[in-house]
């Protein structure tokens, strides 16, 4: 059964949005646990603009990415994606998307986040809804919780 986990996330004060950061930690966690993941954005300027921060990561924080459709075969251990664009059959899934990932159950756990914006709270909150109507199991826990000695 998919396992959800929804990160509560406070508001950054940088460029970045704070649950991009998030997932960049987490990126990195299933990559130093060797998991691999399919990180799902809102479109192909979002997948860019995220593949981008993953490389401005510190070198000791390196996690080899690559855009779908990019890079060696069979990909890197972390694949960046956006809907309708494809991707590899990988067991963790980070959404970064608005939306409900297509064919959820195909991962056994995908991780989601809980902006600190009301708008982007409301649409996480419909995000959960419907994985919860989907039956998925649910957990909520606050971004700073992820650390490397989390299970990912």
């Amino acid at each position: 059964m998919t396992q959800v986990t929804f990160y509560m996330v406070e508001q950054a004060d940088d460029a970045h949005p704070a649950h991009w950061l998030s997932a960049c930690e987490l990126a990195a966690r299933c990559f130093r646990q060797k998991k691999r993941c399919l990180v799902m954005c809102a479109d192909q300027v979002a997948a860019e603009a995220f593949d981008n921060l993953l490389w401005q990561q510190p070198l000791n924080a390196f996690v080899p990415h690559n855009l779908t459709g990019e890079g060696p075969a069979g990909g890197a251990p972390v694949e960046i994606t956006w809907p309708n664009n494809g991707y590899a059959n990988r067991p963790i899934l980070i959404n970064l998307s608005d939306q409900m990932p297509q064919n959820g159950q195909k991962f056994r756990q995908i991780y989601d986040f809980v902006p600190a914006a009301e708008d982007a709270k409301q649409l996480a909150r419909e995000r959960y809804k419907h994985y919860r109507a989907a039956g998925f199991q649910m957990s909520t826990e606050a971004a700073n919780s992820i650390n490397e000695k989390q299970d990912g």
